[in-house]
């Protein structure tokens, strides 16, 4: 993320386009926004296109804008995000999904530099720094014919891409602490920092839904004040069934697998067990019937906190850590 940034920061002042890649989640119009911010162009609007969320048949009139009684329903002229964006930055989210028509016409733009509004004959100027971002492979999307080579070449000027959250596991606690503190600011609670054993389990779930997942994760902790929603998170995350990988030779390691479904099956029932005797690890371990050092073994191997997570009081309203016993 410090060459992302270092990349960016040399290219900010620079009026040539961008392209920002990288799965849905991964921050891209924050990194539009930090561009932005650090720009010429930053005393100017950002204007935020989403190109999958308005019709194809729509997008056109919205990015270009249109005269009166240009088409049925043009009661009055109204400018295009094009438009609204001169003097700062038009951030084209998506573009990867931009319709064909649409793609050889923003190129026109690009090229040239100027556009006219549906119905007029007036040409403008384009005046405004421009960013593009997609979840998309752009060169698969090429040879598949689902988007223009010379648009892909217009707008890849300068790339930056945005490593997934499962690449830089290391920032997640520093990003947790960081959503944390804005949560409890924006909710006006004050919930505490999360424990090194919930942080450990943060850093080690794969996040498919990325930062915007651990955003989520975050808001419900300062919301409900417990830790535990985490752990009870990952117990219905469980898959039910069970993959494996042949050895070279064609066998099935069917006591690997085994092995595997047992301490899955334990650590659930372990935790569903704490969760109904409020975290109680002795009167845990009375109902499985096992010593409470072996449950304290299984815990731990299992990646259990050592003890309750931390839950809100129904008096004070402040965070505190419970007793496990």
């Amino acid at each position: 993320m410090q060459a992302v940034q270092q990349r960016v920061e040399r290219a900010a002042g620079l009026n040539v386009p961008i392209l920002v890649l990288g799965e849905s989640g991964t921050g891209k119009e924050v990194l539009a926004r930090f561009i932005h911010e650090r720009s010429p162009w930053r005393s100017g609007p950002l204007v935020k296109v989403s190109c999958p969320a308005i019709p194809g048949t729509l997008l056109e009139s919205e990015l270009f804008g249109f005269q009166k009684g240009a088409f049925t329903g043009a009661y009055a002229a109204k400018p295009g995000r094009i438009e609204i964006a001169q003097g700062g930055t038009l951030f084209l989210d998506e573009i990867g999904e931009l319709d064909a028509s649409l793609q050889a016409k923003l190129l026109h733009v690009l090229q040239g530099g100027y556009f006219t509004r549906i119905g007029d004959h007036e040409e403008k100027r384009l005046d405004a720094r421009v960013i593009c971002a997609t979840n998309r492979d752009l060169h698969r999307e090429i040879e598949s014919g689902t988007f223009r080579s010379d648009l892909f070449y217009r707008i890849n000027v300068i790339s930056v891409t945005l490593p997934a959250l499962r690449d830089r596991r290391d920032d997640i606690t520093y990003l947790a602490d960081y959503l944390r503190v804005q949560f409890n600011r924006r909710f006006e609670r004050d919930a505490p920092p999360l424990s090194s054993e919930t942080l450990c389990l943060l850093r080690q779930r794969d996040w498919p839904g990325n930062i915007r997942e651990l955003e989520n994760c975050i808001a419900r902790y300062v919301v409900l004040g417990s830790e535990e929603s985490f752990y009870a998170e990952r117990v219905e995350r469980a898959p039910t069934h069970f993959s494996y990988e042949p050895s070279p030779d064609g066998n099935i390691p069917l006591k690997h697998i085994a092995q595997q479904a047992t301490r899955r099956m334990e650590r659930d029932v372990i935790l569903k067990v704490l969760q109904a005797n409020h975290w109680n690890r002795r009167k845990a371990a009375e109902i499985l019937k096992i010593s409470y050092r072996a449950l304290l073994y299984k815990a731990r191997q299992a990646g259990l906190p050592a003890k309750r997570p931390r839950q809100k009081t129904d008096t004070s309203g402040d965070f505190a850590q419970e007793s496990a016993d």
